[in-house]
């Protein structure tokens, strides 16, 4: 058994345990297809990373590929899409911490702690009323593990949450009714919140646009710590110049790291954080104690956890 690890700066830790039964190759983009001949499985540590692509002709042997990472958008090309490899994901990381991050985000919104660390920086005194988070609305699109955990913290605190996804249905365990996604401009101008946290598809590519803007309460905050993909950020920046929507909390981007010239940095109504909302402390041993995990698993014959379909680009839930 031959395993492949692709890594940037940073290989992972616990890989010993894998060493003991398996020939374990390290590789960077620059050496990914020297390494892989013969690799029965790949590891991408530097999640972000497309060479494997280039590298595809070389991966004569593959069988299993794992990502240390939720989202898979920069893996699926279509000869990988179209092959027999099967693709796991390292769900179930990044679901809390990520879920937290939702909160925090929209507690810094309704509690005005922003404008609270402007004034302190000022030392001016200014008495403010804030705003109470329990009694408001919350839609969180995307029903995966990770934004049932949203729903559920959220819910814990008294926001009302529902859902969007791709079927609708009534009577969810953790956000009662799912409307559908691409329907977002119909119900959305009901939410306090809209929370993104959907894979990235050629189905939901775009879907917060102007119309889905235009259509929320002009007090509503957006929320994004999916893809930054899924906003189009013309419209998101537009609509933030204009007052249209109140603010908007964003972990992702279009374009990562976030360029200096984006007029996303100078609004005092943005939180802008770089991609960091699932990465608690001790993620990265997180991360590779799954993959050990699957490895075992692999190694034993047995069925793979957290196996992505990737004709849909994510884990279909339970």
């Amino acid at each position: 058994m031959i395993v492949t690890v692709l890594h940037a700066d940073h290989r992972p830790d616990g890989m010993d345990a894998v060493e003991q039964f398996a020939e374990v190759r390290y590789a960077t983009v620059e050496t990914l297809a020297d390494a892989l001949p013969g690799s029965d499985v790949l590891l991408v540590w530097d999640f972000f990373s497309r060479a494997l692509q280039d590298a595809w002709p070389a991966a004569d042997s593959l069988r299993w590929i794992h990502v240390a990472a939720a989202g898979v958008d920069t893996l699926l090309f279509d000869e990988l899409v179209n092959s027999d490899v099967v693709v796991t994901n390292s769900r179930g990381v990044f679901d809390r911490p990520i879920a937290e991050f939702v909160l925090a985000s929209i507690l810094a919104f309704a509690k005005d702690v922003p404008a609270s660390l402007r004034l302190q920086n000022q030392r001016q005194w200014r008495h403010r009323e804030t705003e109470q988070i329990s009694g408001s609305r919350a839609i969180v699109v995307g029903t995966g593990a990770i934004g049932r955990e949203i729903a559920r913290l959220l819910r814990a605190v008294g926001v009302e949450v529902s859902g969007a996804g791709r079927r609708a249905r009534s009577g969810d365990p953790d956000f009662g009714e799912v409307r559908l996604s691409d329907e977002l401009a119909g119900y959305i101008g009901d939410a306090d919140y809209l929370v993104l946290v959907a894979p990235l598809t050629e189905q939901t590519e775009g879907m917060v646009d102007a119309s889905v803007l235009a259509a929320m309460k002009p007090t509503a905050r957006l929320v994004n710590v999916g893809r930054g993909e899924l906003v189009v950020t013309d419209a998101l920046v537009d609509a933030l110049r204009k007052g249209r929507i109140a603010g908007a909390a964003l972990d992702v981007f279009d374009t990562e790291p976030l360029p200096p010239q984006s007029p996303l940095w100078d609004m005092e109504s943005v939180l802008i954080s770089p991609h960091m909302s699932g990465d608690a402390a001790g993620w990265r041993e997180r991360l590779a104690g799954v993959f050990v995990d699957n490895a075992e698993r692999y190694r034993d014959g047995l069925p793979l956890l957290n196996v992505v379909d990737k004709q849909r680009g994510y884990v279909p839930s339970a």
